[in-house]
């Protein structure tokens, strides 16, 4: 109950501050073309609380429903405006304003998205280096040559100092490519290019298991069976199981470190199992019940722990990605720019059916993240919502009718052919909307519940 709380509560958040910024971008640029604006909402439905500012009176508002806002404008087509103030009415205003008031709010995401890179940067990235810990017999990392202690230093030219970075450059180079090239380092110093097969990789697995669907796992530093977390609600909580405990045997089994811990428990779901632990220099035996988690292959065993993380890790294995003040500014617009040419490829090649829907997340998906990322540190969670703004930014882009994309086709049409759509098609083109957005979200709240089944 504790992780949903806080996971709701972190999904609010991040909703909040990227409606706010976004609705922002039609509010500021609205008010420098003159247009009068009656209503700034950050959610849908009954207004929880109100304010009224300024000459204008405006309302500032904050809704019951935190899954969108809006801005409401001074327009003839909603009501009748008095003669003296037809010139601030949006209807009014020129094809080009109203394009700047509509593109303004997608804009503000991306504007978002670089502040939270830039702070990301100036604050430093900790990662953990991309050392290879094992490659799968037969795969097509391990024909082509990949070894255990190998590391990714770059891939086409553009350097790798985390695991995070490898995912998402290797994702950017595999939508296109049926060869990306990988520079490594082996253990015995020596640099040397690799070429490794990805075509169609995309379409057959789900981006986080792409490293996997190569053959290329990660090398973790072995560490001792200490729980840390406990998930609520969990088996290893209900248990009785505390954080700290240190794991001495499952079973009979002597258990060595936290990798054989989680071997062990992986192979018995759903059953139960004798934990020897120490506890305050107390050896006792808890009995648990071990829970289940869908994998590609099957079930496996879980128990609901995480390893207590040591204070000091080698420092050869990880790394940090920090940049001065002007460098950090430079590399966040770079990075939001990758990005969103990312996301919209992703978005042109689910179409075309070239990769998997099974990437699309609803709100429940993003809700986990939020909650996992506010708990990981500041830093994670500027990542996530510089992501998740870039997103909001390239969907509301999109030439959907209802959509910002939609609104700025219109305009566009209307500059070519010198006068604004009629109302018949423009209500024919909001029906096409509602039924596509009503389809797309209907899919990305089934695949959260499909993970969220399988978990």
């Amino acid at each position: 109950m504790t992780s949903f709380l806080s996971s709701t509560l972190a999904l609010i958040v991040t909703l909040g501050i990227l409606i706010a910024f976004h609705e922002y971008g039609h509010f500021w640029t609205a008010r420098k073309l003159g247009v009068k604006v009656l209503r700034y909402s950050i959610g849908f439905g009954k207004p929880l609380w109100m304010r009224r500012r300024g000459a204008d009176q405006t309302e500032y508002v904050l809704a019951a429903i935190p899954l969108g806002g809006y801005v409401k404008m001074l327009d003839e087509r909603e009501g009748e405006v008095a003669p003296e103030e037809l010139h601030r009415a949006f209807n009014r205003q020129s094809v080009w304003s109203r394009f700047a008031i509509v593109v303004a709010g997608p804009m503000f995401n991306f504007i978002f998205a670089i502040l939270a890179f830039w702070l990301m940067y100036l604050i430093g990235v900790p990662g953990v280096k991309p050392i290879i810990g094992e490659v799968e017999p037969k795969t097509v990392a391990a024909i082509s040559g990949f070894k255990i202690g190998d590391e990714i230093i770059a891939i086409e030219g553009e350097e790798t100092p985390t695991w995070s970075v490898v995912r998402l450059t290797l994702l950017d180079h595999a939508l296109d490519a049926d060869v990306v090239s990988m520079e490594v380092r082996g253990r015995d110093g020596s640099v040397h290019i690799l070429s490794l097969p990805v075509k169609d990789v995309t379409t057959e697995v789900k981006q986080k298991n792409l490293l996997a669907f190569v053959g290329i796992n990660p090398f973790r530093p072995e560490l001792p069976a200490v729980l840390g977390e406990l998930e609520p609600g969990g088996p290893a909580e209900i248990a009785g199981l505390q954080k700290n405990d240190r794991v001495l045997k499952i079973g009979n089994q002597q258990v060595t470190g936290w990798a054989m811990l989680v071997d062990i428990v992986r192979a018995h779901p759903q059953q139960k199992i004798l934990i020897e632990i120490e506890r305050d220099g107390v050896i006792q035996t808890i009995p648990v019940n071990t829970g289940q988690q869908k994998i590609d292959t099957g079930f496996v065993g879980k128990i609901g722990a995480a390893v207590a993380r040591p204070d000091k890790l080698d420092k050869e294995y990880l790394a940090e990605i920090k940049y001065s003040f002007f460098d950090a500014l430079g590399v966040a617009v770079v990075k939001t720019w990758q990005m969103s040419v990312l996301t919209l490829r992703m978005i042109g090649k689910m179409i075309v059916g070239e990769v998997s829907l099974d990437n699309l997340s609803g709100p429940i998906t993003i809700a986990t993240y939020a909650g996992y990322t506010a708990s990981a540190g500041l830093s994670p969670f500027l990542y996530f919502l510089a992501v998740i703004s870039i997103s909001l930014g390239v969907l509301n882009l999109l030439p959907i009718p209802l959509l910002d994309g939609g609104h700025l086709l219109n305009y566009l049409i209307e500059m070519v052919k010198g006068s604004p759509l009629s109302d018949a098609v423009q209500a024919h083109m909001q029906r096409v909307g509602i039924f596509f957005l009503v389809m797309l979200m209907s899919l990305a709240l089934y695949n959260d519940l499909a993970r969220l089944v399988s978990s």
